[in-house]
C-alpha cells in the first residue's frame, strides 16, 4: 500500500473510532446523567429504573437517527463525493455530542443525541466505501478488518475518559461530571478539517460519476442487485440487533453488580465490564482475516453467529461470581462485537461503485431501525422487572435467539470471496 492509501485508511480509522466514542458516551454517563436531569436521588430504586429505561430509549433513538444519517449521507456520498460527506459527518457528530454537555432536561438531551446520530450513521458507509475504493484489491479484507479495530478501541477510550473524568477528576460531583465527559466529544473536529485538507476523491467514484447518471436508492432493489441488498441487510440486522441489545447495557450491568456486591467499585466494575467486552471485540474483529480467507463469507458469518449465541447462553445463563461474569464478557465480545469487522469489506463488495456508499449505508444503517427494538425491549422489560441485575441478565440471555436464527439463514448470504470489486 502507498503512503496515501495508508493515509486514507488512517482517516477512516480515526473517523470510525471517534464515531463510536461519541455514540456510546451516554451509556457510560447514564447512571449520573439521568438522575440529574430528572431530579431523582442517585442510587434510589426510581433512579435505577429510570436509568435503564432511558438507556434503552436513547439507544433506540440513536439507532433510528443513525439509520437516517446512514442512508442520507450514503446517498450524498455517491452523488457528491466521499471526501465532502466524510467531513460533514465527522463535524456533525462532534458538535452534536458536545452540545449534550449543555442539556438541562431530557428533551434537550434527546434533541442533541439525534443531531449527533445523523453524523454517526453517515460516517460508517462513507468511510467503508472510501477505503474499499482506495486500497489495492488484494488488501481489501485486510484494510476493512483494520478499519473496524477502531470501534472497540473507540469504546475503550470512552470508558477511559468516563473513568478519568467521572471517577477521578470529578468523582465528588456526579451531578455534573457527565457534562465534562460529553465535552470530550469535540475532539473529532480536528479530524474533520484534516480530512478536508489531505483526502481526495477515489478514482473509481470519479469515473462512475462522469460516465453514469446520479444514483437512486430504488436501484438497490432492481433485478441483479436485489438479492445482494437483502443479504447485506439480513446479516447487518442480525449483528446490530444482538450487539445493541448487549452492549447498550454492559456498563450498566457492571455498575449494578458492583452496587449489589462491591458498592465502592461502581466505576471500576463499569469500566471492567466495558473493557472486557471491547477487548474481546478487538480480538474477534482481527479473527475475520483468517476466517474470510479460509472459509469464505457465508461460512464466516455462520461461524460468528453460532459462536455469539453459544457465548451469550453461557455467560448470561450460567452461575458465576459477579466479577468473574464481567471478565467473561470478553468471550461475548469475541463474536457479538467481532463480527462487525466483516461488514467493512463485505457490504462494499456487494455493490457497483455508483451505488456502493448508498448500498452499504442502506444495509448497515437502515438495519438500525429494526435494531432499535433491541435496547428498547431490554430497557422496558428490565425496568418493569424491578431493575435488578438478575432481571437484566435474564433479559440479555434471551437475546441469544437472534444470532441463532441468523445462523439458520446463512444459506441465503451472497458469497463474494475471490471476486473483484465491481466497477
Amino acid at each position: 500500500m502507498t503512503r496515501y492509501q495508508w493515509l486514507v485508511l488512517a482517516a477512516a480509522w480515526f473517523g470510525w473510532g471517534f464515531d463510536v466514542f461519541d455514540a456510546l458516551l451516554f451509556n457510560f454517563v447514564a447512571p449520573n446523567a439521568v438522575p440529574a436531569l430528572l431530579d431523582l436521588v442517585p442510587g434510589s430504586a426510581a433512579a435505577r429504573e429510570a436509568t435503564v429505561l432511558w438507556t434503552g430509549v436513547l439507544s433506540s433513538i440513536l439507532l433510528v437517527g443513525w439509520a437516517i444519517g446512514g442512508v442520507l449521507f450514503g446517498w450524498y456520498a455517491d452523488r457528491y463525493g466521499r471526501r465532502r460527506a466524510l467531513f460533514l459527518t465527522v463535524a456533525l457528530y462532534a458538535i452534536g455530542t458536545t452540545l449534550c454537555a449543555a442539556a438541562t432536561d431530557m428533551t434537550q438531551l434527546v434533541a442533541f443525541r439525534i443531531l449527533a446520530s445523523l453524523g454517526i450513521g453517515g460516517e460508517w458507509a462513507v468511510g467503508a466505501a472510501l477505503v474499499a475504493e482506495t486500497v489495492p484489491e488484494e488488501r481489501r479484507v485486510f484494510a476493512g478488518t483494520i478499519l473496524y479495530t477502531a470501534s472497540p478501541l473507540g469504546l475503550l477510550l470512552a470508558g477511559a475518559v468516563n473513568y478519568q473524568v467521572a471517577g477521578v477528576w470529578f468523582a465528588d460531583d456526579p451531578a455534573n461530571s457527565w457534562r465534562y465527559v460529553f465535552l470530550a466529544g469535540l475532539a473529532p473536529v480536528v479530524l474533520a478539517f484534516a480530512i478536508r485538507a489531505f483526502i481526495h476523491e477515489p478514482e473509481a467514484w470519479t469515473r462512475a460519476r462522469a460516465a453514469e447518471a446520479p444514483p437512486s436508492l430504488r436501484e438497490l432493489f432492481a433485478p441483479g442487485i436485489r438479492r445482494a441488498t437483502l443479504a447485506g441487510f439480513m446479516v447487518s440486522v442480525a449483528g446490530l440487533l444482538t450487539w445493541w441489545a448487549c452492549n447498550a447495557f454492559v456498563p450498566l450491568l457492571g455498575a449494578w453488580l458492583a452496587a449489589a456486591h462491591a458498592p465502592s467499585l461502581v466505576e471500576e466494575w463499569k469500566t471492567l465490564a466495558a473493557n472486557a467486552f471491547n477487548v474481546g471485540g478487538l480480538v474477534g474483529a482481527l479473527a475475520a482475516l483468517p476466517l474470510a480467507r479460509l472459509m469464505g463469507r457465508r461460512a464466516m458469518f455462520a461461524t460468528y453467529f453460532l459462536y455469539s449465541a453459544a457465548s451469550m447462553l453461557a455467560v448470561f445463563g450460567l452461575e458465576f461470581a459477579p466479577e468473574m461474569r464481567l471478565r467473561l464478557l470478553f468471550f461475548v465480545g469475541l463474536g457479538v462485537y467481532g463480527i462487525f469487522s466483516t461488514y467493512i469489506f463485505y457490504l462494499p463488495e456487494l455493490f457497483p461503485s455508483r451505488l456502493r456508499a448508498s448500498g452499504a449505508g442502506f444495509c448497515y444503517n437502515f438495519g438500525r431501525i429494526i435494531a432499535a427494538l433491541g435496547p428498547l425491549a431490554v430497557g422496558v422489560v428490565t425496568s418493569r422487572a424491578d431493575g435488578s441485575p438478575a432481571a437484566l441478565l435474564a433479559t440479555m440471555l434471551s437475546v441469544a435467539v437472534i444470532p441463532l436464527a441468523a445462523a439458520l439463514l446463512a444459506p441465503f448470504i451472497v458469497e463474494t470471496r475471490g471476486k473483484a470489486l465491481q466497477a
